[in-house]
């Protein structure tokens, strides 16, 4: 299978939120005939100003013509420490493929193609949440468990 990697520009804002949309329902088991409308309108403002100001970059996966997955990875600062001397971070997020097109490598492009844009600016911190399908996944690329962390 030929996938190729785009990266998503604020001209595909409602191919974003049409994707991000798919991906809560999912993630969330969100009924399809729940309405998302206030959600669907915050997630249209961050990225609106998130990609203007290059805290997020987005990409889609493609087979031909056609879009077959979704991603992103947003950028952020914290406090420098010995093992982030820059401080700077990235949380990968929204790695969603079309059931049809999952195992043949469309995430695993769509999430090194993302690191690789968080690497060029100089990011070597990345966190991510995993989900059970997903967690083979990024453990090939080399991501690994955090112990201690809790959330509240």
């Amino acid at each position: 299978m030929d996938i190729k990697i785009r990266k998503a520009e604020l001209s595909d804002l409602e191919m974003l939120i049409k994707w991000r949309m798919t991906v809560l329902h999912e993630v969330f088991s969100i009924p399809l005939n729940k309405s998302m409308e206030t959600l669907e309108r915050e997630n249209r403002r961050y990225y609106q100003n998130a990609l203007l100001k290059g805290e997020h970059i987005a990409c889609f996966s493609y087979v031909d013509n056609t879009v077959i997955g979704c991603g992103g990875i947003c950028f952020y600062q914290e406090m420098p420490s010995p093992d982030n001397p820059t401080g700077k971070c990235a949380y990968l997020m929204n790695i969603y493929t079309c059931p049809e097109f999952r195992k043949h490598g469309a995430g695993k492009e769509m999430v090194k193609w993302l690191v690789d844009q968080a690497q060029q600016k100089g990011i070597t911190k990345i966190y991510l949440e995993a989900s059970e399908c997903g967690r083979s996944l990024y453990q090939e690329i080399g991501f690994t468990d955090m112990y201690g962390y809790m959330k509240l």
